[in-house]
C-alpha cells in the first residue's frame, strides 16, 4: 500500500508541475533578473553572527542570503557545482564579517568551498517591486465579434 501512495504522490506532484505556464528555466531567469535590478552596489564585507535567517540559489554562480528577515545580499561565487542543489550551506568568516574574495560558501563535504566574488546588498522593497512587475497579465478584452469561420469543405 505505501508504495501505491508513493507512486501516487509522485504522479500528483508531476501533474501539479506540468500545470505552471511558465518553464522552469523562464521562471528562474525571471527570479534572478529581479533579484539583480534589486541589488545595490558592491560592498566589501557584510554583518554575520553565525546564523542565516533564509537562503536561495539562483544559479550555480549566484545566490541570496538573508540574514535577517529584512535584510539581504546578493553572493557572486566561483561556478559552485552543488550549489543549486545543496539542502543546506554555510558561510566562512572572519570576526562576524563575511568579505568578498577572502570568504567561501561551503555545500556540502565532498565539494570544494565556492569563493565569494562580490557581495550586493538587496532593496527588499524593489525586489518586491519587480516581482510584482513580473506577475501582471497583459489582459486585452474579447472581442464580440465571431472569428473568422473555418475552411469548410463544400464538396459533397
Amino acid at each position: 500500500m505505501s508504495k501505491m501512495r508513493v507512486i501516487g504522490s509522485v504522479f500528483a506532484t508531476f501533474l501539479l508541475s506540468a500545470c505552471s505556464g511558465v518553464p522552469y528555466a523562464q521562471r528562474t531567469q525571471q527570479r534572478q533578473d529581479a533579484y539583480n535590478a534589486a541589488a545595490g552596489a558592491p560592498v566589501r564585507s557584510f554583518r554575520f553572527l553565525g546564523r542565516m535567517w533564509s537562503w536561495e540559489p539562483l544559479s550555480d554562480q549566484q545566490l541570496v542570503v538573508y540574514t535577517q528577515p529584512k535584510q539581504a545580499y546578493l553572493l557572486d561565487v566561483w561556478a559552485c557545482p552543488n550549489l543549486t542543489f545543496a539542502n543546506a550551506i554555510g558561510l566562512t568568516s572572519s570576526i562576524r564579517e563575511v568579505s568578498a574574495n577572502f570568504d567561501k560558501v561551503l555545500t556540502g563535504r565532498p565539494y570544494v568551498p565556492c569563493p565569494i566574488i562580490k557581495i550586493r546588498p538587496i532593496d527588499l522593497a524593489r525586489l518586491k517591486v519587480e516581482q510584482q512587475a513580473q506577475r501582471e497579465v497583459d489582459m486585452q478584452p474579447r472581442s464580440d465579434t465571431p472569428a473568422s469561420p473555418s475552411p469548410a469543405n463544400d464538396q459533397p
